[in-house]
């Protein structure tokens, strides 16, 4: 998926010496686990869900920076949360919205994650590096040192 152009390119936004708020959402405890375990360990504050509506209100008080979310979530899919999200942050703070999903059969899903506004599409399972370089280069500071 290209990044979305109405975004700031990650070299406006590179600061990759602070923290960020990450939520990561899958109903997989594992996948949830092991990208909390990893982000936390590259400095950023890091929660994570197992459900849309979790993550819909969990963003208020978290303020998340970025959204990791699996799009065949349980309850309110990812491509509702992701439609929510966008809708509710019309100004440059929307976060980071990076799919991941298993399915990569239907070549269509990567459009229809664009369009409802995700930034990046990663097929699971995802090599966690990725996951960590797109933080980076996202890099948008929020977390006071």
């Amino acid at each position: 998926m290209q990044p979305n152009p109405q975004r700031p390119s990650g070299e406006e936004r590179r600061d990759t010496n602070r923290a960020l708020r990450v939520l990561v959402a899958d109903d997989d405890a594992d996948t949830v686990k092991t990208l909390t375990t990893l982000l936390e360990l590259e400095g950023h504050a890091v929660r994570g869900l197992h459900s849309g509506a979790d993550v819909l209100l969990a963003i208020p008080s978290f303020r998340p920076d970025a959204i990791i979310l699996d799009l065949s979530i349980p309850g309110l899919s990812g491509y509702a949360v992701a439609q929510a999200v966008r809708h509710s942050f019309t100004d440059m703070r929307r976060p980071l919205m990076i799919a991941i999903s298993g399915m990569w059969k239907h070549a269509g899903d990567r459009l229809v994650a664009q369009q409802v506004g995700f930034d990046h599409y990663l097929v699971k399972p995802c090599d966690a590096r990725e996951v960590v370089q797109l933080l980076h280069k996202f890099g948008r500071p929020s977390i006071q040192r």
